[in-house]
């Protein structure tokens, strides 16, 4: 087996299929350290810090907010200085986006999204402003904390509290962990982004339909951030074949809340989607 790479920008270690995963706004490829025990055995795992998050590749010089599209082509321009084709993809939030982004390009072989961003309908100011809201909040509290966060991290209660938008079991989360997850959501650089491209009703993953690979699209009950019923209904009209489950009592980032279950959704879609051959064609789960 190759030696792994560890950096605040990539995490790439095992072999096998690859195994791209994507991180959600604010957030850095530690969110998935849950979950790689069970899947570096199983495949070869690229988890890249996106561009403008703390500890990734500084945002290019630019005018204009960037849309999920240009995310995207970062992420494409990325995964080719790595090496990496086409591969199996599991994204998070905004990672879910990029990822169902890239399916439509042809670089994905199948795709998990957990609690996926990009299926807000167009014009529906409401939603875009109230994940606005909620990150505004988010920012802000942490801003005006930091220096008590130590403290509070330190607390198991404390930090179930502290981190209950995101999931909603903190405090299994180590301290260490979660003071750093607090520390890199104030230094993420896209956030003045983010907001422009919401609220310019820019936010969703267009022309869904032309995805080819198998999809399985998971939501936590208990997300806060995205909730189910406003954000999952366009994904599941329009992406063909989408296998769609619930996770009953999990949030928005739920790789903490239960990381035995999000490991066997990831590796074990990917590795039927691969076993199968049916990598690059549209699952017949509905």
């Amino acid at each position: 087996m190759p030696e792994p790479t560890i950096s605040p920008a990539l995490y790439r270690a095992g072999e096998g299929e690859p195994l791209v995963l994507i991180h959600g706004f604010t957030a850095t490829w530690r969110c998935w350290l849950p979950v790689l025990a069970e899947l570096v055995p199983r495949f070869e795992v690229i988890a890249p810090t996106l561009h403008g998050h703390d500890g990734g590749t500084p945002m290019p010089p630019h005018k204009d907010p960037f849309s999920i599209a240009r995310a995207a082509d970062l992420l494409e321009e990325h995964l080719d200085s790595l090496g990496v084709g086409s591969a199996h993809l599991a994204g998070n939030s905004m990672g879910g986006a990029l990822a169902l982004e890239l399916a439509k390009r042809g670089r994905a072989r199948s795709v998990v999204g957990i609690s996926p961003a990009g299926g807000l309908r167009p014009g529906d100011d409401a939603a875009a402003k109230q994940i606005i809201k909620v990150f505004s909040r988010m920012q802000t509290t942490t801003s005006k904390s930091i220096k008590f966060l130590p403290k509070v991290m330190a607390r198991p209660g404390l930090r179930r509290l502290a981190l209950r938008d995101v999931m909603t079991r903190g405090h299994q989360v180590p301290a260490a962990e979660a003071l750093g997850l607090a520390y890199s959501s104030v230094r993420c650089a896209i956030v003045e982004d983010v907001y422009a491209v919401l609220r310019a009703g820019e936010a969703s993953v267009h022309d869904l339909g032309a995805i080819d690979v198998p999809v399985l699209v998971t939501w936590g009950d208990k997300d806060r951030i995205l909730p189910i019923d406003v954000h999952s209904p366009r994904l599941r009209e329009e992406i063909r074949g989408i296998e769609f489950r619930v996770t009953p009592g999990l949030g928005h980032t739920p790789m903490w809340d239960d990381p035995g279950l999000i490991a066997a959704t990831i590796g074990d879609f990917a590795a039927r989607a691969a076993a199968t051959g049916r990598a690059g064609t549209v699952s017949a789960a509905a």
